[in-house]
């Protein structure tokens, strides 16, 4: 490929993209991030693909949306990986499992159940989805040095908030222990280890355990500041720990 050949979906090419991505699922989101960032370039605004490109400590970060659930994410991956990425960290959403997870609160997803169905296109559900041991070392080191209220765990990553037995699969999660839920997580791990990518992902928590989820996601639109503090201090991570990591 050349330097300037698009990639279908993402509409970026080789020379566009960064080693060090960061993936989100709201293109908002990506504007969002790209404030954090020195000389930020909007590069392509394609579906629900917005990526823009910056300097963070001296350091080219891609930023790039991936919209809703699994088989857009990993779209973005392949076309990511294709142009040259390696590290990539999801700074998305999630619904907590746990009752001790306040909103704004922090999950670091060290693995994910996969039940999701773009991930089982590549592989059979018995291999594992697990996080970058080295990205998700540097995601805490940055949040322990910032004491902000974080948990490390697994988390459920699945197809639709809308099913008739929705509550009936929480509560079974919420028994096994899973932190939290989100669409995209568990795909982004296996896809991504199929490829040889280290992938981390830190989630902030915008839904209640037990608490009506268009009710959450209203108030997360509503973007309140205790949201909006996580949202920011999950980026902040996202950024400290891809700049720590040399080829």
């Amino acid at each position: 490929m050349s330097n300037n050949a698009q990639q279908p979906h993402i509409a970026v090419g080789i020379a566009d993209v960064s080693e060090k991505v960061i993936v989100c699922g709201e293109p908002d989101r990506v504007d969002r991030i790209a404030t954090l960032l020195d000389n930020s370039e909007q590069l392509a605004n394609n579906r629900e693909y917005r990526i823009v490109s910056g300097d963070y400590q001296g350091q080219k970060i891609t930023v790039c949306s991936t919209g809703i659930g699994a088989p857009s994410a990993i779209i973005a991956l392949e076309e990511l990986a294709m142009c040259g990425a390696k590290y990539l960290i999801r700074v998305g959403s999630a619904g907590a499992l746990q009752s001790h997870i306040q909103l704004g609160e922090l999950i670091v997803a060290e693995g994910a159940v996969r039940d999701e169905g773009g991930s089982k296109a590549y592989i059979t559900d018995t291999y594992p989805a697990v996080a970058s041991r080295a990205l998700t070392t540097g995601i805490e080191g940055y949040l322990r040095q910032h004491n902000y209220p974080t948990h490390y765990g697994i988390v459920r990553s699945h197809d639709s908030f809308y099913t008739d037995d929705e509550e009936t699969l929480c509560e079974r999660w919420n028994r096994k222990g899973i932190l939290g839920a989100d669409m995209e997580t568990s795909a982004l791990f296996t896809v991504g280890r199929l490829r040889g990518l280290q992938v981390a992902s830190i989630l902030n928590n915008v839904v209640l355990y037990q608490q009506d989820v268009q009710e959450g996601v209203s108030e997360y639109a509503n973007a309140n500041d205790t949201m909006q503090k996580g949202e920011l201090m999950a980026a902040k991570a996202a950024l400290s720990a891809l700049c720590n990591m040399t080829p």
